[in-house]
């Protein structure tokens, strides 16, 4: 298990946030890194939530943040047809 469950798989900075908490105490976190937004549930298998199961290809480091192209924005909703 992860030593640090606020630890990001992805980029692997050391905190986090709790977005939200299971109905039932104890059963399930949805987490979020502070530095690259990774969004994680903490009953994912273990590629999606610890660094050291995480695909290679899918890891960043702070170059690949720094170094990112910006994040286009969303596009408005389509009007509803009349």
């Amino acid at each position: 298990m992860n030593d640090n469950p606020l630890e990001c798989p992805r980029c692997a900075f050391a905190a986090g946030s709790r977005l939200a908490t299971s109905p039932v105490p104890g059963v399930w976190e949805v987490l979020q890194c502070d530095r690259c937004l990774y969004t994680w549930r903490t009953i994912e298998p273990a590629r999606r939530t610890r660094r050291s199961a995480y695909p290679d290809a899918f890891k960043l480091t702070q170059a690949d943040i720094d170094n990112a192209i910006e994040v286009p924005a969303v596009p408005p909703l389509r009007a509803e047809p009349a």
